[in-house]
Order: C-alpha cells, then structure tokens, then sequence
C-alpha cells in the first residue's frame, strides 16, 4: 500500500515523492547499483528475497519506474506466480511489461524526461494511464483516485505546494512529515501502520526525486522506526 506523489511540469520533468510500505522483516537494500551484469547503472531499492526492485533509477537513459501493489483477480495457483520485482528494472532499461501476466495486480509509476505514465495489471488487462501536467498521487487503485483515503485527504494540499521551487523536496518533506498528525493506522495517513487493515506492511522509506532533460536525482531516507516519524528524519 505504497503511495507516490508526483509533479509532471510542462513542457517536461518531473518531480516525485514515493513512500514504500513493506513487511518490516522483508529484508531489503537501500539505493544502490544492486544488478551490475544485468541492469548496469541501474541503481534501486532492493528487495534481498526476490532480488528485484520497489523502485529503480537509470541516469544513463533518465528513466525511473516505481512498483505499487494493487488488488487482483489473478486465477493462479501460487507457486506459479512470478515476482513483480523484475518490473521497475525492466521499465528503466526500457522494456514495458505485456499481458497476459503471471504476477499479481500492480501499478507501475514510469517517469521519463518528458513523460510519465502508470501502467495496471489486475489480474485480467494491463492498462496505460498517461499522467497530465501537475500534481498527482496514486497508491493501490487509480491514478488521483477519491475513493483512496489518502488520496483524498492529501492530493489538495501537495497542488497547494507544486514542486516548483528549488527547494521543493524541503517543503514536500515537511508536507509529509506534517501528515502524520494522523496516526498511522488512520486510513488516510501516508505514513502507514497496515496491520489493522489485515496487512503485515509498514511504511519503511521514502525517496525524492527529479527526472528530467537536465538530468536525474534520486535519494532515499529509511524510517528509523517502521510506521512512525521521527523528527531528525526531515
């Protein structure tokens, strides 16, 4: 139940901020070139199980995918259901996925110098959602979607701060940082506890980042406590 906030300017970039929930004991890899033989210059974040990536950055091409699970109808028995962790490294060296797909429901965040787009799988149809110009956020259904609590509460107050200033992933850091005046169970917190909602998952890390013809920067800041905001961490 990961959620990302992104800012498409016009005529191209894009600026984002993607906060990952994962199962606190699922060991992972913060930003790293983690994939030297098979993805060289890809840098990413790790998941140490499966070996793929929540989100993964290419500076050479300027691509940058982030990967958000999302409900299916996927008619499979387990053991034959792939890891959707090769998707993001697929996405930034510049191969999309193609239905049919052996994997569980998804939405795949793809940002380019001039574009960005959300491609999603549940289960039966891969669909493409082109993401206009300004500010938007997606987590496990559709894009800007006002059923999505989280959605709901916060997308008003990231397009009152458009990242347009230099200093735009200060005041989204501390817009962020000010949403966990709910508690994280709340159903409309970024910074989530999931257990409650019947998930083992975690807000664990959130990473800023700029794509653009200039150039691409990604950082990532890990929680220092899964679900809960510290304030050294902004």
């Amino acid at each position: 139940m990961c959620t990302v906030v992104i800012d498409v300017a016009e005529p191209g970039g894009s600026r984002l901020l993607a906060v990952r929930d994962e199962d606190p004991q699922r060991a992972w890899d913060s930003l790293g070139e983690w994939w030297p033989d098979r993805y060289p210059g890809v840098i990413g974040i790790r998941d140490r199980r499966a070996g793929g990536a929540w989100l993964a950055a290419n500076r050479s091409t300027g691509r940058l995918a982030v990967l958000l699970n999302r409900a299916d109808t996927l008619e499979l028995p387990e053991d034959q259901v792939l890891s959707r962790g090769s998707l993001a490294l697929e996405s930034v060296a510049g191969r999309a996925p193609v239905a049919p797909l052996s994997m569980h429901g998804f939405n795949l965040l793809e940002v380019g110098p001039d574009a960005a787009r959300v491609l999603s799988w549940d289960g039966a149809s891969l669909t493409e959602t082109p993401v206009p110009t300004g500010v938007h956020m997606i987590a496990h259904d559709g894009l800007d979607d006002p059923a999505t609590a989280r959605i709901a509460r916060w997308l008003p107050e990231f397009r009152a701060h458009a990242a347009t200033r230099d200093d735009w992933d200060r005041e989204w850091i501390e817009l962020l940082e000010a949403s966990t005046v709910l508690d994280p169970t709340d159903d409309a917190a970024i910074i989530r506890d999931n257990r409650p909602h019947g998930y083992p998952t975690q807000s664990l890390l959130y990473c800023v980042a700029s794509v653009g013809h200039e150039g691409l920067d990604v950082r990532g800041t890990a929680l220092s406590s899964p679900g809960h905001w510290s304030p050294r961490e902004s």
